[in-house]
């Protein structure tokens, strides 16, 4: 935004004040409410609960009248991984088999059932915290000390094979913008790059696309990438992401997608050239 307009501060979430009395959101001298638009690229250094609380701070200032890209309201739906799961199951998009339960024996059954599962913290993203589990005789151990470590929820998604990598299909504006695929690590199970991935190059299918844009338009974001796998039975969607997949379209594609995004804005707000 910067380049193109010649102002593009960036503002932590973390030191801005809602001041209900007053009308105003502000960072410190600069007031959230004097911007033409604001674009949420993170909204924290970490996934957590708070951020949750950020995002009604800025559906504040979007009910206020400044256009905010995504939208708080589409973006409060993937911070937390059940809520984005449960949305995407409704609208009826193939996803790994998957278990959501409070109950410890609930659990263990949903091991046994799927044989080998990842266990998801709700709050995360680049499959941090992430961990393989197989059905055996320590499954009730270890699902007591994931739930002990700060999940109290237990996602368990059966583990689907996959062809050595997984695939970002991103979109602006609803539009189909590019695709890579994350290849993983040689001695990892994940393709995530905290994991030892690496971006590559990829053209998907017709049918991994439309996947991927119905799976997007259950949430109406600007900007978004969604992890697709293709499996023997066809592609099935893990996630769509809050924020995109910046990185990944710039090392694999030489896709500018923030310079793509400030465009998009700029003429969504009647500024554009």
């Amino acid at each position: 935004m910067a380049a193109r307009t010649g102002s593009g501060p960036l503002i932590e979430l973390a030191d801005v004040a809602l001041d209900l009395e007053r009308g105003d959101v502000r960072a410190g001298r600069t007031s959230l409410l004097g911007f033409d638009a604001l674009i949420v690229k993170k909204l924290g250094s970490n996934y957590a609960p708070e951020l949750l609380d950020r995002l009604e701070v800025l559906h504040y200032v979007h009910q206020r009248g400044v256009p905010v890209f995504s939208t708080p309201q589409s973006l409060m739906q993937l911070l937390d991984r059940l809520s984005c799961t449960v949305a995407l199951r409704l609208a009826g998009i193939p996803m790994p088999p998957t278990t959501i339960t409070e109950n410890l024996q609930e659990a263990e059954e949903a091991v046994r059932r799927y044989g080998r599962v990842v266990l998801k913290p709700l709050f995360t993203s680049k499959a941090r915290g992430m961990e393989l589990l197989e059905a055996g005789s320590d499954v009730r151990v270890r699902l007591e000390l994931f739930q002990s470590n700060g999940n109290p929820v237990l996602y368990i998604q059966k583990l689907v094979p996959i062809p050595g990598h997984d695939l970002g299909v991103a979109f602006l504006g609803g539009e189909y913008l590019a695709c890579y695929r994350r290849v993983k690590d040689a001695d990892a199970w994940a393709t995530s790059t905290s994991s030892g991935g690496r971006y590559r190059p990829y053209e998907p299918g017709p049918e991994v696309v439309e996947l991927a844009r119905r799976a997007q338009a259950v949430f109406g974001l600007a900007f978004t990438c969604v992890d697709v796998v293709e499996t023997d039975g066809g592609p099935l969607v893990f996630e769509v992401s809050a924020f995109g997949g910046f990185r990944g379209l710039l090392e694999a594609n030489g896709v500018d997608a923030a310079g793509a995004y400030a465009d998009f804005v700029m003429k969504a707000i009647g500024h554009g050239r």
